[in-house]
């Protein structure tokens, strides 16, 4: 009975509280990545083992693949360099017009945050272009720049460029007025107040406008190559689907899949190392 009474009692349940409170901090840290990983092996081998269970029909089969015939093709792609040079077409379509949207977007919705009389000007035309799909664009794009890279890299950039200057143009708009006035009450010029204060605060919504922006670039190029292009992987994806090889097509996805992720955590790398000043990040520290 004293053992057990020395078990219960506060001092022996604090310690033991304690002694599993590094448990639970590793837990905590590693959990998102854990249920997340098991979500997808889980996919996976539901995908792999369905023909066994489910039967199908040979008109049913021609559609279907498993995920060992996709990573098989996409290691061959790989290894026999077929994903190389379409691979390197698309990225470059989607480098340009993104890296375009961003030299354009982001002075352009600091601007308009700045300035009502050119928010007043363009908001007809950037809520109208916004509200329109891509899609209706690329007829006239093609005429205009051709079948080629220039068509592409055009309908990556409108893709891209809504989202990266409604989300800057919101950040510039939410600063701290009272930061913005302590500034300039110390003779700052406009250049400084948006340089200290208004872009700082506004990198939040910035990188939400670069994620978003990473998605819809991806999107244009797959749309610019599906429908008018003569090479990029896009063009490969829809000449396997067109031949049936349905582990083509998903090989294609998956490297699509891979570009977009890749970006968006390079975007949220950046996002961590510029943000180290904000106070939330200082007192996680």
């Amino acid at each position: 009975m004293a053992e057990i009474h020395t078990l219960d009692s506060p001092a022996a349940l604090d310690g033991i509280t304690d002694a599993a409170a590094p448990a639970r901090g590793l837990w905590r840290g590693i959990e998102p990545t854990v249920l997340g990983t098991a979500s997808i092996v889980a996919l996976l081998l539901v995908w792999q083992f369905l023909p066994y269970f489910v039967p199908m029909k040979a008109g049913t089969k021609l559609f279907f693949t498993v995920p060992s015939a996709v990573a098989g093709t996409l290691w061959r792609m790989i290894v026999t360099g077929s994903l190389w040079g379409p691979l390197g077409v698309s990225a470059t379509a989607f480098a340009l017009g993104l890296g375009i949207a961003i030299l354009v977007g982001l002075p352009l919705g600091v601007l308009l945050g700045r300035s009502n009389t050119l928010n007043a000007m363009f908001d007809p035309f950037i809520t109208a272009f916004n509200a329109t799909p891509r899609l209706v664009f690329l007829p006239l794009l093609m005429l205009w720049f051709g079948i080629g890279l220039w068509s592409k890299v055009a309908i990556v950039f409108l893709g891209a460029l809504f989202p990266l200057l409604i989300n800057t143009y919101e950040g510039v708009r939410n600063a701290d007025k009272v930061l913005i006035n302590v500034v300039r009450s110390f003779g700052a010029g406009e250049w400084d107040i948006a340089r200290l204060v208004v872009v700082p605060n506004s990198l939040p919504f910035i990188v939400v406008g670069l994620r978003l922006a990473i998605g819809r670039a991806v999107l244009g190029v797959v749309v610019a190559e599906f429908f008018g292009a003569q090479d990029g992987l896009g063009v490969v994806m829809v000449r396997a689907a067109s031949g049936f090889k349905v582990d083509v097509v998903f090989a294609g996805l998956i490297v699509f899949a891979g570009l977009s992720l890749l970006m968006t955590g390079l975007v949220q790398l950046l996002e961590n190392r510029m943000s180290r000043w904000r106070p939330e990040h200082v007192n996680a520290n």
